[in-house]
């Protein structure tokens, strides 16, 4: 038995193991090493046992099958490497067929496309590759087509503030600034006051409230920069309320020193009563001059979601006068409400103070939402307006009448 085991051992040396050190096997030989030595030192022991006695069949049965798996194994991946290779063949012979076949295809693209079961399916997810490669390329030209664009904008920005800084423009720049400064200080003691009511925080979200002050930040800035400005007056105006805070956002250190009059007092007991007019677009009155000794008040809430008539309440409350801009005299209303933001109230306050022309002064008006200006008063228009639909209407019941008449008398002319 133990020249038998000698025997094996040399078979598994000379034969076996040279081969599988070829094909990847060592590792998978060693334990089989193990269990033959093991074995026999288990038989030198257990000799009187003579029911256990190494299977030399069973043990080249084992190793034959490993051989045979590790053999296929191969042989499948050679397959496979020269299917991929001709796969990818056949791609290159249709691009340069001019078909629409993609320039860079990965392993599983490549794999997925060996699947597919019909010639037409491949067209199809070949096409479906080539278009997404195309996609690709134009939105990466694109993003390099907006960087260019920007960065060209970048070096355009730059040389624009190389020439701010020169000497001239920074003393022009501050000689204006000194000017409009100068101005608003003049109207703070001569000019004509117009009150900002800020009392409209509990009927609006915190975002109305912050596109509010964004509004009002904007015609504070119109009304330094004009020739005339008004005496801004922000009433009822609460130190911790969000106005306060959003003010804070925009202005920051520039909050204290705005040359405007803040007051947490209403405005009726500010001014007298008698000279304070609320703009509103609610009122019906319509304002017809702006009347350079009356105190105006626009309340400061956004036009969109407040409600309809709360200006307008708020004033009968306070027994105050109401007025109403005439858009529909001057303007060819199309859609939407009459309500306009507080800069374009501003623009248009501005423009009266010092033309007291109504038609410059509605240019800022939003061209959406009129058609153009009137020639005649609006009544008379409506009046031409129905008669020309009255007139039409007539003719079409004659047109109607006639037609009717002249089927009639075909079918007495057919019985």
């Amino acid at each position: 038995m133990q020249s038998a085991n000698v025997l094996l051992k040399k078979i598994v040396r000379s034969s076996v193991l040279p081969f599988a050190a070829q094909h990847g096997m060592k590792k998978d030989l060693f334990p089989l090493g193990r269990t033959l030595s093991l074995s026999f030192c288990l038989k030198q022991d257990n000799s009187c046992n003579p029911s256990e006695k190494l299977d030399l069949d069973a043990w080249k049965k084992v190793i034959r099958s490993g051989l045979q798996d590790e053999v296929s194994e191969t042989v499948s991946e050679h397959k496979e490497l020269s299917s991929s290779a001709a796969a990818r063949e056949v791609l290159e012979m249709w691009r340069l067929a001019g078909r629409s076949v993609p320039e860079n295809i990965s392993e599983e693209q490549l794999k997925t496309f060996m699947e597919c079961p019909s010639k037409s399916a491949k067209k199809k997810y070949l096409k479906y590759l080539h278009l997404k490669e195309l996609h690709k390329k134009n939105d990466k030209r694109k993003m390099d087509e907006k960087r260019e664009r920007r960065l060209e904008a970048e070096e355009q920005a730059s040389k624009t503030d190389e020439t701010r800084r020169n000497s001239f423009m920074c003393l022009w720049a501050n000689g204006m600034d000194r000017t409009y400064g100068w101005r608003a200080a003049q109207s703070m003691i001569f000019g004509q006051p117009l009150v900002f009511d800020m009392s409209y925080e509990k009927d609006m979200s915190v975002r109305e409230v912050a596109n509010t002050v964004r509004q009002i930040v904007l015609s504070e800035s119109c009304n330094r920069r004009s020739v005339d400005p008004f005496h801004i007056h922000f009433c009822n105006f609460k130190g911790d309320s969000l106005y306060h805070k959003e003010f804070i956002k925009h202005y920051r250190e520039a909050w204290g020193k705005l040359l405007i009059t803040v007051t947490d007092q209403c405005y009726t007991d500010v001014f007298p009563k008698h000279k304070l007019i609320y703009l509103t677009a609610d009122s019906p009155k319509v304002m017809k001059t702006f009347d350079h000794d009356k105190i105006y008040i626009v309340g400061s809430m956004v036009d969109r979601s407040i409600k309809t008539g709360v200006s307008l309440a708020r004033a009968k409350r306070l027994g105050l006068e109401t007025a109403a801009l005439p858009l529909e005299k001057y303007l060819l209303w199309n859609t939407g409400g009459k309500n306009l933001t507080l800069d374009q109230m501003m623009h248009i306050l501005l423009t009266l103070k010092d033309t007291g022309d109504w038609k410059k002064a509605l240019e800022f008006v939003p061209k959406r939402k009129y058609c153009g200006f009137v020639s005649k008063p609006v009544h008379e228009l409506k009046k031409t307006l129905n008669l020309i639909n009255t007139l039409k209407l007539g003719k079409r019941q004659e047109e109607v009448r006639k037609q009717f008449a002249k089927n009639y008398s075909k079918k007495l002319t057919q019985k």
